[in-house]
């Protein structure tokens, strides 16, 4: 992230990343382009700066491609559960046309029903319910912030493959099996998390809370308000099998546009949450910088071990591993091994963990 030249900025560097990992080649004249990104929930400001992805929009541009915006609805109730609020939320954070010059389009459809089936060989799916838009575009450009996730450990390319490209049928099958679970003895009844949950699965008797297990998806929102932290999830058996569904979502989108995808990560603000948490924690480590690939695993693994390597930031979330060379993920959630990802990422064939890092 250093820069020190007139002639050099960070602009600069996203255009020079671009091409240097092939974007010319993976983009002909013509296609419908899709740029896949978070747009940030209301009250979290960390997710990708909308001037970064106007770079993107014009080196596409140059190309005589044709870029929209988009991400997918989410399967919870909240302000982007349906394309109408989900547009509003991305233009009052600054993806509109006047800004990025390209259009924004929910790609699964005002209601999440815009989906298209695609077949796979998956040890849990033999299909998968991957958004309309984004199944019909020629051509993507992945953008994803790097930062931790509550059940997924970390979340990069992969995850917005799996999660961001799936409608809300398909963010309910790979959330399927995963079940909030109160520990009786360290619930003290506050009943914050009736509140906080999106599908209305938790009681409170005054006493203790409990989890309708008939209702709760497992999304993990009370997990990460709970001012009592007594909430767990099964973290041995279900949560390596959730991993394992997401990623054989992500390798349906994958497997759909054989060199037609490009991957950009963005090592800032490398926050302990998802950015669909109303909120941005501080980072856990310093500003790193910029990643591009056509692997969305070499780049997830590349971007795991640059924020491995340096020294975490006290007086935050990381709780533990703050040395140069300890897992940062697994000092901020203990519990799941992100890395998982990556590994069952290779075994899905849609890339390789061994990566040469060239720096540009």
């Amino acid at each position: 992230m250093r820069i020190r030249s007139p002639d050099e900025n960070n602009l600069t560097k996203i255009s020079r990343l671009l091409h240097a990992a092939g974007i010319s080649s993976l983009i002909a004249e013509g296609d419908l382009t899709a740029i896949k990104l978070h747009f940030g929930e209301p009250g979290n400001d960390t997710f990708i700066k909308p001037v970064f992805v106007r770079q993107v929009v014009d080196e596409i541009r140059a190309l005589k491609g044709k870029p929209f915006l988009t991400d997918t609805n989410t399967m919870y109730i909240g302000s982007r559960h349906n394309a109408a609020d989900h547009l509003e939320v991305a233009i009052r954070h600054g993806f509109c046309y006047a800004v990025v010059n390209a259009p924004v389009s929910i790609a699964d459809g005002l209601t999440g029903e815009n989906y298209r089936e695609i077949e796979i060989s998956g040890k849990h799916f033999k299909s998968v319910k991957i958004a309309g838009d984004i199944a019909d575009a020629d051509s993507m450009v992945v953008l994803s912030h790097v930062k931790g996730h509550a059940l997924a450990g970390f979340g990069g390319a992969i995850k917005n493959l799996a999660m961001g490209c799936a409608s809300p049928e398909g963010k309910r099958d790979q959330h399927q099996g995963m079940q909030a679970e109160i520990n009786q003895s360290t619930c003290v009844g506050c009943g914050f998390c009736v509140t906080q949950c999106p599908f209305d699965a938790i009681r409170c008797n005054g006493k203790k809370a409990r989890v309708d297990k008939a209702i709760c998806y497992g999304c993990s929102a009370c997990l990460q308000v709970c001012p009592g932290h007594a909430i767990d999830f099964n973290w041995k058996e279900d949560v390596p099998q959730f991993i394992e569904r997401m990623v054989e979502y992500a390798a349906g989108v994958v497997q759909e546009k054989t060199g037609k995808i490009i991957y950009l990560n963005f090592v800032l603000s490398v926050t302990p949450d998802c950015d669909c948490v109303p909120w941005s924690e501080a980072p856990i480590v310093p500003d790193i910088g910029f990643l591009a690939s056509v692997d969305p695993v070499a780049i997830d693994a590349a971007s795991v071990d640059l924020i491995n390597d340096e020294q975490g930031i006290g007086g935050t979330c990381l709780h533990d591993h703050h040395q140069p060379g300890e897992d940062k993920f697994t000092g901020v959630w203990q519990n799941v091994d992100g890395r998982y990802q990556m590994v069952y990422g290779e075994k899905m064939g849609m890339g390789n963990q061994n990566y040469n890092l060239i720096e540009i």
